[in-house]
């Protein structure tokens, strides 16, 4: 008992059941408590950048070798779109299965489309980048800026070109390298100190939804939003469970060894709260770092399979409940378009709404005021969205690994095995931190 009260996910669960009492009982002061949540998602935010950055460069110029770290991008793309468009199909799939929307008969014309507010307008910004708007999006004006606008692909591209130049100096860099691992080994260091405070914002987060939305909030939420919880399970346990146990582990297995991570995302329904203890987590493993580097910070943007299912099965769902009858071409439409517009997600302001609007204007059949229906949901349905696309990502860097033999299988399966989760999370990166007593005895036997 007193090592679970001592854990961090002892804490966390803790937070959680103090945050929902504290809503039911005392709502006003519950919503008061919002800005604990947010600040404590900013505090990670802050450091993000410079965790990248580190991580990516000593992760390339430890590999030695520029063509691999190529091929390890190349088919982190390949599978980022495979997967992303399993993902999309099977939003379609279940919505027409299931028809969360039929039968609700709702008037386009009789919804407040003032509710929408600026996700319409910044929808059409997002609607009208092309190609060439996209990749100048992630070329950041300066490099400076690239590290202050908080933008994971502007940051990954000036490290990836950071690290590639440091690994044909070779030698010359050494010196270089020496200070990025000091100052990586710095900053999670102030990354240990923050997580400290994982379950003072689980709190505050949890207790303003609650005390806002009702203990209701947390059970019947309607169909779509159980439907949609019900396809994330699916996709993670059915899909991503059968691509790993292909490369030889278990769902399961890793779900357990990140249980801590997920919490804070549960809690907070933000997968950026978590992107460095993710990354070292996965090092932990056994991964190698210029895997993780490269792999995590992209799939960040290019890899959101949860939000991938919640855009076609939403857009089928407003269909249905406006009566508007789709096409096998515009289901087509909503596919294509959805995987182009979903790479867009991180980093825009209620990403979901404003993407999800973006993706309807498109298909002119649907009509885009019908995202009224599906706005008062939106933040429980971040829920789920955020933990299947944080464990999306964690599973393409494990199978990625696994294609390129980047990683220490003993390890990995030791590390699994033992399930305890704990490791120091401000360890220098590359150095892995010793397997607990109880893990290198199982391992032994």
């Amino acid at each position: 008992m007193r090592r679970f009260h001592t854990s961090l996910f002892g804490q966390v669960l803790i937070a959680l059941a103090l945050g929902i009492a504290v809503g039911v009982l005392y709502p006003q002061f519950g919503i008061s408590l919002k800005p604990l949540g947010d600040g404590f998602i900013k505090l990670i935010k802050m450091i993000i950048p410079m965790i990248v950055f580190c991580v990516v460069v000593h992760g390339i110029y430890g590999a030695g070798e520029l063509k691999k770290v190529g091929r390890v991008g190349f088919k982190a793309l390949v599978y980022f779109e495979a997967v992303t468009t399993v993902a999309l199909a099977l939003g379609v799939l279940l919505a027409y299965v299931f028809q969360p929307g039929v039968g609700m008969n709702i008037d386009p014309h009789a919804l407040d489309a003032n509710a929408l507010g600026t996700y319409v307008d910044n929808a059409a910004k997002v609607k009208s980048q092309g190609f060439a708007d996209f990749v100048m999006k992630i070329i950041p004006t300066t490099v400076v800026s690239a590290f202050t606008s908080g933008d994971v692909l502007q940051v990954l591209l000036f490290s990836i070109l950071f690290g590639c130049a440091m690994s044909l100096i070779g030698e010359k860099a050494a010196p270089v390298a020496g200070m990025i691992d000091s100052l990586s080994a710095a900053f999670f260091k102030c990354m240990g100190f923050l997580i400290r405070l994982a379950p003072l914002g689980v709190f505050g987060a949890i207790a303003f939804t609650v005390g806002k939305y009702g203990v209701g909030s947390l059970k019947q939420l309607g169909f779509l939003v159980a439907l949609f919880y019900g396809a994330v399970i699916l996709f993670v346990f059915g899909i991503l469970g059968a691509i790993l146990r292909l490369a030889g582990f278990n769902i399961f297995k890793l779900i357990r060894y990140l249980r801590e991570e997920l919490l804070v995302v549960l809690a907070t329904a933000s997968s950026d709260s978590v992107l460095p203890q993710i990354m070292r987590k996965l090092e932990h493993m056994g991964i190698k770092g210029s895997t993780v580097g490269l792999v995590i910070p992209t799939g960040y943007s290019f890899n959101l399979d949860a939000f991938s299912i919640y855009l076609t099965l939403a857009a089928v769902f407003i269909a249905q409940a406006t009566n508007t009858p789709l096409a096998t071409a515009d289901l087509l439409a909503i596919l294509a378009v959805a995987l182009v517009t979903s790479k867009g997600a991180h980093g825009v302001p209620g990403s979901a709404i404003v993407i999800l609007a973006a993706t309807l204007s498109a298909i002119p059949a649907i009509p885009v005021v019908g995202l009224v229906l599906v706005l008062s949901v939106d933040w429980f349905i971040g829920i789920a969205r955020a933990l299947g696309n944080l464990l999306g990502n964690c599973v393409a860097t494990v199978v990625v690994a696994a294609w390129e033999k980047d990683i220490d299988r003993q390890r990995a399966h030791l590390v699994l095995n033992d399930g305890s989760g704990a490791m120091k999370l401000d360890a220098a990166p590359g150095v892995a931190p010793d397997i607990e007593p109880a893990a290198k005895a199982a391992g032994q036997r």
